[in-house]
């Protein structure tokens, strides 16, 4: 059998393309690598900056929380005093129309009218929010 010619001849010049393409792969890989290690550094820098963010929203809704719910708190306590006057007041009136004894009756008797009424629609409205979220079943 005649030999076969190489398909390329193992020459100096074929040796240096595969060092050019190993440098170049390698200087890749370095650039691979170090976009990588910046990645992460950004993603680390983004997750300190979010962090942060969201401590500072936290510490500026419960920082506001506090101040309307005092808020809250002085308005309660003004309305509980208002009502009094009220009551006070409508004894009061009453007083002449009435004896002091039957305008204590009245003005107390249509307050817990009122209380009844408002508690009667509180329990109306819990037994409507217990069947939305509740099991479906009736009790």
């Amino acid at each position: 059998m005649p030999e076969m010619p190489p398909d390329e001849p193992a020459t100096e010049p074929h040796a240096q393309p595969e060092a050019a393409d190993d440098d170049r792969l390698a200087g890749e890989e370095t650039l691979l690598s170090e976009d990588i290690a910046a990645l992460i550094d950004s993603g680390r820098t983004y997750a300190e900056a979010e962090l942060a963010y969201q401590k500072t929203r936290a510490a500026l809704a419960g920082s506001s929380a506090a101040k309307a719910a005092a808020a809250l708190v002085v308005a309660l306590v003004l309305l509980n005093i208002a009502l009094t006057a009220l009551a006070i007041g409508a004894v009061l009136a009453l007083q002449p129309i009435i004896t002091i004894w039957g305008a204590i009756a009245v003005v107390v008797g249509a307050l817990l009218l009122a209380a009844g009424l408002l508690v009667r629609s509180a329990a109306a409205r819990g037994k409507i929010l217990s069947l939305m979220f509740g099991d479906g079943t009736k009790a």
